[in-house]
């Protein structure tokens, strides 16, 4: 039987985490129009209707420091959206997994949740593209991708407007552009930094069909030796760029994943729905472009192969629930 359809790219909020962005003076997040709503019974609905067997959910843009400066607040916001999250795991077996809020850029703070909530059964952690400016090759961020190493955790990257959104952003909702070129800058960073290289156990996730990577490969690979005065074998470029894992959130098709798949193949394409931010229109819509494009030799359909893809993923470590061998223990 085809592996069933896993979505690694499902997003969920609170009230609490909406009202705590609202007090931070965010009504309208990245430029959207506003917040969307969740409701864990819709959600499986959803899925059971488009034929998802399993989500992993995750916290998308803004996430946990709403306001730069308070990190005791984050932190609380991290333990409480983490511990929901973690509380639908438990209470729907087999159909959810999490990827746990850290509350960037404190990296003590984040460590502390990333290590509490993937010992209650996280599966990795979701980090924004940069937290208040800091990008994620940063080098005070080591600890935390040395822990995520240890554990064989995912580092699911979403992301969010850059620091300079006002300037850049033409007066759009920073999706439409900034939000692609925003992951391609941080994984061009962690690249440049080889975090990826120097950390195998961690697998890393880039949304929305790599975005931009799939164009700017060669150009990338070719000019940052040169750039940062580093021989391009020290750097182990496409040995990174090979490694790291990518969903299909947004635009697949006809363009972006042929691209993609073009420069890295296909045994690390994962199925991604982006909801509840994306209208359930929009995610029927993409599902459908998924199962009508042209599919790889040697699978069914698109969904069989991000769904094997996915159980070689989340079952890497050989310990795909810790949750429940905790409870076995």
């Amino acid at each position: 039987m085809p592996s069933p359809l896993v979505d690694v790219h499902a997003h969920f909020v609170t009230d609490d985490y909406v009202a705590g962005a609202r007090a931070a003076g965010i009504e309208h997040p990245d430029g959207m129009p506003g917040w969307p709503g969740f409701d864990v019974g819709d959600q499986l609905a959803s899925m059971d209707r488009r034929g998802i067997a399993r989500a992993v959910l995750s916290l998308s843009s803004p996430g946990v420091h709403l306001v730069a400066g308070r990190d005791a607040e984050a932190a609380a916001m991290a333990e409480h959206v983490n511990d929901v999250a973690l509380g639908y795991v438990d209470d729907h077996p087999g159909r959810f997994d999490c990827f746990a809020s850290v509350p960037l850029p404190d990296v003590d703070a984040a460590l502390r949740e990333l290590t509490r909530a993937m010992t209650a059964g996280a599966t990795g952690i979701a980090v924004e593209s940069n937290a208040h400016g800091q990008y994620l090759g940063d080098p005070a961020l080591e600890p935390l991708w040395a822990e995520l190493d240890r554990r064989r955790g995912i580092l699911f990257i979403h992301p969010t407007s850059p620091v300079s959104w006002e300037s850049t952003g033409l007066g759009l909702p920073r999706p439409l552009l900034e939000f692609l070129f925003d992951s391609t800058r941080t994984v061009v960073d962690l690249l440049r930094a080889t975090v990826i290289h120097r950390h195998p156990g961690m697998r890393v996730i880039v949304p929305h069909s790599g975005a931009a990577l799939g164009s700017l490969a060669d150009r990338v690979t070719t000019l940052l030796p040169l750039a940062v005065g580093v021989d391009a074998e020290a750097l182990h470029l496409w040995e990174q760029l090979t490694s790291l894992w990518f969903d299909t959130a947004g635009t697949p098709f006809p363009h972006a994943i042929p691209a993609l798949t073009s420069l890295v193949g296909t045994d690390r394409i994962l199925y991604g729905s982006d909801s509840c931010w994306t209208p359930p229109a929009v995610v029927d819509a993409q599902l459908a472009s998924l199962d009508t494009a042209p599919h790889p030799s040697g699978v069914s359909s698109w969904r069989e192969l991000a769904g094997a893809n996915a159980a070689r993923l989340l079952n890497a470590s050989g310990h795909p629930h810790p949750r429940a061998d905790r409870e076995k223990a």
